[in-house]
């Protein structure tokens, strides 16, 4: 068995295993797996984009950079165990993932890049897929672009991929776990999915990825000792978002209200396409069971209640505050 299957092996079986854990224990009672998003989060992130970004970073962003420097690594770092070189690129990665994070959280720029990954209402294990193109070309260029320069043993990627992976899972996952003292150093739920709550506490606060040790270390950890609470308004933005792929990708360029779009005729297709295919989906499959379902066609994105912890309202970036 090659690596690259070993390591998928793993990780299809670390899905199963946080699923399951989130279906047993939940950090918040009652999300159902299929949430609202989760074919967005899916099928776009996960699949499409994951995708074309492997291609365009490992083809062509990373290679025209190595030929540009013209330089193939060092010779002391190539003598390293694959161990070493692993957990080096894991720390140096981590630390820079922390200041960055914090910058995107403190720059108008940045945050139209970032705000995507904090949209959704329901968190759990698939939300951590959820960023926009330009911040994984960033973020994975910078990654994987060094091991690459500096020489690092092959394996080193695939490995190190697979713990982003299993660590990403893992800090979004719906799952209702404490660390004791070991959340001092490494990153758990109960510290991350503050950071996806809608309070003015946490918009500044629990960047850190895989060790929690940042946070604490620069004073940015937020622990309450409590949750944020189980109402919709609790969580994400305090602003409405889009719920489409490609509306969320134009919407960091260009604010616009889904509503007032809905009176083109293009755009209202469009708007319902997926959602009338899988309530006649759904119509044919109860049909074959002999059951009568009357298709929903949804006339646009549910509209949160009024009274978030965050009053809408405001300006449109978590960096305007302090």
């Amino acid at each position: 068995m090659t690596l690259i299957q070993t390591t998928t092996l793993i990780l299809f079986c670390w899905v199963i295993f946080i699923v399951t854990w989130e279906r047993i224990d939940p950090y918040r009672k009652g999300l159902p797996f299929f949430r609202e998003g989760f074919w967005v989060d899916f099928v776009w992130y996960t699949l499409i984009q994951s995708y074309f970004l492997k291609i365009l970073i490992f083809n062509y962003i990373i290679p025209v950079i190595q030929n540009g420097i013209h330089w193939h690594g060092f010779a002391f770092f190539q003598s390293w165990s694959i161990a070493e070189q692993v957990l080096f690129f894991v720390v140096t990665h981590d630390l820079y993932i922390y200041l960055f994070h914090r910058l995107q959280h403190a720059s108008k720029l940045l945050w139209r890049t970032h705000e995507a990954h904090h949209s959704g209402k329901e968190v759990d294990f698939l939300a951590g897929s959820r960023s926009h193109a330009v911040e994984i070309i960033i973020n994975q260029t910078i990654e994987f672009a060094p091991i690459v320069i500096l020489g690092a043993h092959p394996e080193v990627i695939p490995i190190k991929a697979l713990l982003d992976a299993m660590f990403g899972m893992f800090i979004h996952a719906n799952v209702n776990v404490k660390f004791g003292k070991l959340k001092y150093f490494l990153n758990t739920p109960e510290l991350h999915l503050w950071h996806h709550a809608n309070y003015r506490e946490v918009f500044h606060a629990n960047f850190s990825t895989k060790f929690s040790v940042w946070d604490y270390l620069f004073g940015t950890v937020y622990d309450p000792g409590e949750k944020p609470g189980n109402h919709r308004d609790n969580w994400g933005l305090y602003y409405d978002y889009p719920k489409d792929y490609f509306l969320q990708h134009a919407f960091s360029v260009k604010r616009f209200d889904e509503q007032k779009l809905l009176k083109y005729k293009w755009f209202s297709w469009y708007y319902n396409l997926r959602p009338n295919i899988m309530a006649a989906v759904k119509k044919l499959f109860h049909r074959k069971k002999g059951a009568t379902v009357v298709a929903f066609h949804p006339a646009g994105p549910e509209v949160p209640e009024l009274g978030a912890p965050v009053i809408s309202g405001q300006d449109d970036t978590i960096a305007n505050y302090n």
